[in-house]
């Protein structure tokens, strides 16, 4: 049995903005990580998951509750983890390599010749090689979300956050790099959290999904997912599991109506 990784345990955030009431964005939030597992979080717009994000980074806090990184409290920012978001934020100026290569720069403040080493090795795993010494505006939006995947692994975190990273890819583009995640996903050996609305995406790609309710954002149900890889998004299992997560995020839409 897979030991968690993280322990996300009654996690509550809220806010309170100027001039108005307080507001909840996460309650009672509930679940577990295992080490080496692909989650997927989806749910409503508005139901906290970017909230979360800041959380298990640490850039945040939460107003109740905690999130364990390996039985210890996350109280402050932290470089285990690391992060790919819908939009790849590539520097221009930079080529691929130092792009991946930019976070080693802000917490190491030297690259060394075995972190190009490592940058040439995650370049070459996720389809790039060759492609060194290219611009982003040289590269396509799939090949650039791929840079972007190398610069959050080239630290060799505990865990991976993905905020809806293909989100603004065209359909055929986001396919092949669901295909593309999943083959990384298994060489690279760390534990994902992926956000995306796409229910199909999620069931395609994880071990389990955790559905979350509309604002205040807690867990409607967590489905696990027992199919072997690759899922025929065309099968009837695979329906089947996307109509058990659409009812429950239809559920969690009458709660929030209530």
């Amino acid at each position: 049995m897979l030991e968690n990784l993280l322990d996300i345990e009654l996690l509550t955030k809220t806010y309170f903005p100027e001039r108005k009431g307080p507001l909840t964005a996460l309650k009672d939030l509930n679940f577990s990580v295992a080490d080496g597992e692909l989650v997927s979080l989806v749910g409503p717009s508005g139901c906290g998951k970017s909230t979360f994000i800041n959380l298990a980074c640490g850039i945040a806090q939460p107003t109740s509750g905690r999130i364990l990184l390996r039985g210890r409290p996350i109280t402050e920012p932290i470089k285990d983890v690391g992060i790919a978001f819908q939009a790849p934020i590539l520097l221009e100026w930079r080529t691929v390599l130092t792009n991946v290569l930019l976070p080693i720069e802000i917490l190491e403040r030297k690259v060394r010749p075995s972190h190009r080493e490592h940058a040439r090795k995650l370049i070459k795993l996720v389809g790039l090689a060759g492609f060194e010494d290219a611009y982003p505006r040289e590269l396509s939006g799939g090949m650039q979300q791929r840079v972007s995947i190398c610069r959050a692994l080239i630290h060799d975190p505990s865990f991976l956050l993905m905020d809806e990273p293909f989100g603004a890819l065209d359909a055929m583009t986001r396919d092949k790099m669901n295909k593309e995640l999943l083959r990384i996903w298994d060489e690279a050996k760390k534990t994902l959290i992926f956000i995306t609305h796409n229910i199909a995406e999620a069931v395609f790609l994880s071990d389990r999904v955790v559905v979350l309710t509309g604002r205040p954002g807690t867990v409607r149900g967590i489905v696990r997912i027992d199919s072997p890889r690759p899922r025929d998004p065309t099968g009837s299992e695979f329906k089947s599991i996307e109509a058990r997560i659409r009812d429950l995020i239809g559920e969690a839409h009458e709660d929030a109506d209530r």
